[in-house]
């Protein structure tokens, strides 16, 4: 069995639309086990009551950020396996900085492509 036949991905943005365009390039990419959060704190109440393989966030969400959400999987020890991909269009070295010191795993740009997003989180996982 393929990795995208069984790996599980949590999504977690409050846009919409930012969250449409993440799964559908999930989707393309053939991984069909794809859940998601419109915001940090309810995703973190959730992995730790159903853990994921893998979580893409968006870095830009009021409350709970991405890299709150980060910090939050990293210092529970149920989450704190799980891989980390940052998605954000404001790439500032000071975000990368401290999201690889909280642990993310990778970083994509908006806009990203689906052959970057694969890129991406092959980088973390392997081979789809």
């Amino acid at each position: 069995m393929a990795l995208r036949d069984s790996i599980r991905i949590m999504v977690v943005d409050d846009m919409s639309t930012s969250r449409g365009l993440i799964i559908q390039a999930l989707e393309e990419l053939g991984i069909k086990k794809i859940d998601f959060c419109k915001d940090g704190a309810s995703a973190l109440r959730q992995l730790a009551a159903n853990p994921v393989h893998l979580v893409i966030s968006d870095y830009n969400m009021p409350g709970l950020d991405g890299l709150g959400l980060l910090k939050g999987i990293r210092e529970n020890k149920t989450t704190q396996r799980m891989g980390f991909i940052l998605v954000s269009g404001t790439a500032t070295r000071e975000i990368i900085e401290k999201g690889q010191s909280l642990g993310m795993n990778n970083f994509i740009k908006k806009p990203f492509t689906t052959d970057g997003m694969r890129k991406a989180i092959q980088a973390v996982v392997g081979a789809l």
